[in-house]
């Protein structure tokens, strides 16, 4: 069964960036979007940002809106995460989930980020 293999969590301090980046295990097919959720502390999981593969639509969370960038590289159907000027707030296991045909999530990777 094919996994979202994700990377590119970590520690950080305020205003600091990182750059997440998932990955299919195997191959798969017919995605038509590809996106990145979070789940605060004690809070439910959350749309962070989403991109189309074919049209390039993204869409982001207001919070994030300015400081995180959603991109893609469809023929290595990947999906990444760039997030600048991090907050505390941000703090949360991030999760990447692809939609098409079949859905798939991310096993999840965790972001911290200390004031």
């Amino acid at each position: 069964q094919v996994q979202l293999v994700e990377s590119g969590g970590g520690f950080v301090q305020a205003g600091g960036s990182l750059r997440l980046s998932c990955a299919p295990s195997g191959r798969i097919f017919s995605i038509n979007a590809m996106g990145w959720y979070r789940r605060p502390p004690g809070k439910q999981r959350e749309l962070v940002a989403a991109i189309t593969v074919g049209g390039s639509n993204t869409n982001y969370a207001d919070s994030v809106k300015g400081r995180f960038t959603i991109s893609r590289d469809n023929a290595k159907n990947t999906v990444y995460l760039q997030m600048n000027s991090l907050k505390p707030e941000d703090t949360a296991v991030y999760y990447c989930h692809y939609s098409g045909y079949m859905e798939y999530w991310g096993q999840g990777t965790q972001v911290t980020v200390s004031s």
